[in-house]
């Protein structure tokens, strides 16, 4: 009886770690070895089983510190099967799911309010918690007026009537009345004044140009002040494109994006750039350390930059983008530190992804400095010669490091739909999936349930202590 219980708690660990592990690294898109009907089917799936068996860790996932695209999921399901929730855990899982949306980009959180009308799930607790959302939101003016549709939607689905002129300008035509409101009143004006587009927020006003037919080069060119960092990243292509300038404040972008600008850049602008770029990764990853802290010794990094890394259409650069990232996070949080790319570049701002992957010569540099950690940041893809990193492993654990003196994490951004995780490094190496770079601290954190020797028991645990940070809004 006993070896049955330790054999369904070991089967519920498992399931429970690929789980988290899956939502860590996948977003449904399309990846460099895989479409994105594989990768929906898998996720899906995974969903589906954990929801079913585990429902009260189903819900505390969403404290993990998973992806936006899982959290998102994960609410869904719960609010679609709200009468399957234990009464116990009612209180927790609202809380859970309210503290989510709020977190959520606003984009996310709209298409989930938007998918329950679709789904026609409109229960009590749905109807309460998206008029806490909604009450929750500091501007409701730009929300009506960049989510129409989906504000307009949800509304109407929670039977709710917002404050001001909100009502109104969602459901009783904006064409035909003037508002007091500035920004709903701009909003109308643009229709039939140009200038008008150009003091409206650059996601608002984009829209009316192309309806209105602005060339795009006028558009970017008189909407470039309104623009905020995070746009500024993203329209560097379309900029560069049109022969236009935007200037960039490159000490407040995240550490990924900015590592995926960087590699967005020609080796001629990074070498000219090159003390730039490198000064604002380096305060990137103080910022990031700023908010989740993590304090480590003598660390070696093994980062592919194989030509996988290159990654998807829908994911252009990201694997390569994430281990720059990690390049700078682990330099800023350890003692001493060194990387070891599958293709050694100049200095890691010219990296580009090339080659096969050859995982095992680096780990086997890196080994030989006698690290306290080692972190391999790879899709898992490691062919040249295939599965070298697993014999690598056996023979470093069984012959040479038996006491386990270091320890070795590997850390995947690439979901593999075929196995329902990210691939692995062999049975030596637990593994982990991230999205981003920013998420080092807090899957270098989750590795140890990877490895498999940890109980059930623990991992509950862990599970409580994030939710009631989450809960508490501590970091």
């Amino acid at each position: 009886m006993d070896g049955a219980v330790s054999r369904a708690e070991q089967v519920a660990r498992e399931d429970l770690v690929m789980f988290i592990n899956a939502c860590f690294s996948c977003t449904g898109q399309r990846e460099f070895y895989n479409d994105a009907r594989g990768q929906s089917v898998s996720i899906d799936f995974l969903h589906a089983y954990i929801l079913g068996n585990y429902r009260r860790l189903y819900a505390r996932t969403l404290a993990a510190g998973i992806n936006h695209f899982n959290q998102a999921q994960i609410v869904l399901n719960l609010l679609a099967t709200g009468k399957q929730t234990p009464a116990e855990d009612r209180r927790e899982e609202g809380a859970l799911i309210a503290a989510t949306l709020r977190a959520l980009p606003p984009q996310r959180a709209f298409r989930v309010l938007e998918t329950l009308r679709e789904r026609r799930v409109n229960n009590r607790r749905t109807r309460a918690i998206v008029r806490q959302f909604l009450a929750g939101r500091s501007g409701l003016e730009f929300d009506a007026i960049k989510y129409r549709a989906k504000l307009r939607a949800t509304v109407a689905h929670a039977h709710l009537k917002l404050p001001g002129e909100l009502n109104p300008f969602l459901f009783h035509g904006w064409k035909k009345r003037v508002f007091t409101t500035p920004l709903l009143e701009t909003f109308r004006r643009a229709h039939f004044d140009q200038r008008a587009v150009f003091e409206l927020p650059f996601t608002v006003a984009e829209g009316l140009a192309h309806t209105l037919r602005i060339p795009r080069e006028e558009f970017l060119r008189r909407i470039e002040p309104r623009l905020t960092a995070g746009e500024r990243l993203r329209l560097q292509d379309a900029a560069t494109r049109a022969e236009e300038h935007l200037a960039i404040d490159l000490g407040q972008a995240p550490l990924t994006k900015l590592a995926l600008y960087v590699l967005s850049l020609d080796g001629e602008t990074r070498r000219a750039r090159r003390d730039e770029l490198h000064a604002a990764l380096e305060r990137a990853a103080a910022r990031t350390l700023r908010r989740a802290s993590v304090s480590l010794g003598r660390v070696a990094a093994v980062l592919d930059n194989s030509y996988s890394s290159s990654g998807s259409a829908e994911k252009h650069r990201r694997p390569l983008g994430v281990a720059l990232g990690a390049h700078y996070l682990l330099a800023a949080s350890a003692r001493e530190y060194r990387a070891f790319w599958t293709s050694p570049p100049e200095e890691p701002l010219l990296v580009h992804a090339r080659g096969q992957t050859d995982l095992a010569t680096p780990l086997l540099d890196a080994l030989e400095w006698m690290p306290d950690l080692v972190v391999v940041v790879s899709d898992g893809y490691d062919n040249d010669p295939p599965n070298a990193v697993a014999e690598v492993t056996r023979v470093f654990r069984t012959k040479l490091d038996p006491a386990r003196r270091t320890t070795i994490i590997h850390t995947n951004p690439v979901f593999a739909s075929e196995h329902l995780a990210p691939r692995t490094l062999g049975a030596r190496v637990p593994t982990v999936g991230v999205r981003d770079a920013e998420d080092l601290p807090t899957v270098l954190g989750f590795a140890r349930f990877a490895e498999g020797a940890v109980p059930l028991a623990e991992l509950e645990t862990y599970l409580a202590a994030r939710v009631r940070r989450l809960l508490e809004g501590t970091p």
